[in-house]
């Protein structure tokens, strides 16, 4: 689905990824009386600009039956939603039982060192696509992706190799990343992370799946304005001063 067919401005040039077009579409259809461009207008009013991944996570029934009433005003009013339909509709916003074909690998693009400024390297492990859905101990690849407060840029996909038996599985997993500043995934246990940090990594855990660019975008907002202690710190502390890892994006 694409803005063209919705009616929010905003969105007319715009494409929404295509896990939450096909979301949406499918919440659309379990309101029965509610088209797609109607509860698109809805959720923009409840969650703002852009929908997200993480935005849709924190919808509540409540505020989406009152922006669906709020949108409908001047138009016909949509049949009476019950309840029943509106936790159908919100479990599938929310991805419940809905599945994607394997997505594609995202592809790089060229970076030299220097290029992009006051930048950060961040390592998001991966399973499908683009999207950050691994544990670090056992994620098929690394998406790795250069960082600064004009950009966000993909810069490397790595994949672990199968390793000897006598190898240390994350010890390797962790000079593969090592180059990074930052590395982001659902999952990674405190051996594995204390690994990572000695490799001069800052571990952050968000234990859900969501797109790794959605992470990288939002980190890019933070670098533009100001970074909080802890990214500041694995930005510039020594691996031997960060003896804990973050568990989640903001602490």
């Amino acid at each position: 689905m694409t803005a063209s067919t919705a009616t929010p401005s905003s969105y007319r040039q715009a494409r929404l990824p295509a896990h939450l077009a096909l979301r949406i579409a499918l919440a659309a259809r379990a309101l029965k009386s509610v088209d797609t461009a109607r509860l698109l207008r809805a959720l923009i009013a409840a969650v703002g600009e852009p929908i997200t991944e993480a935005r849709l996570a924190k919808l509540r029934t409540t505020r989406l039956r009152a922006r669906l009433l709020e949108v409908s005003s001047g138009e016909a009013p949509p049949a009476p939603i019950s309840e029943r339909q509106l936790q159908i509709a919100l479990g599938l916003l929310k991805g419940r039982g809905v599945s994607m074909p394997e997505e594609p690998l995202p592809t790089p693009r060229p970076y030299r060192d220097g290029e992009l400024p006051d930048s950060v390297r961040v390592a998001c492990s991966s399973d499908n696509g683009e999207r950050l859905d691994g544990l670090f101990s056992n994620c098929a690849r690394f998406l790795i992706y250069q960082i600064s407060p004009a950009e966000c840029r993909l810069i490397d996909v790595r994949q672990p190799g199968p390793g000897r038996d006598d190898e240390d599985r994350h010890a390797a997993r962790a000079a593969l990343v090592a180059d990074c500043q930052l590395l982001y995934t659902l999952s990674i246990g405190g051996p594995a992370a204390a690994k990572v940090i000695r490799a001069g990594v800052h571990p952050v855990k968000l234990g859900r799946p969501v797109p790794a660019r959605e992470v990288a975008e939002e980190l890019q907002r933070v670098l533009a304005t100001a970074p909080p202690p802890w990214l500041a710190k694995a930005m510039g502390a020594k691996p031997g001063e960060r003896l804990r890892y973050t568990t989640d994006h903001s602490g």
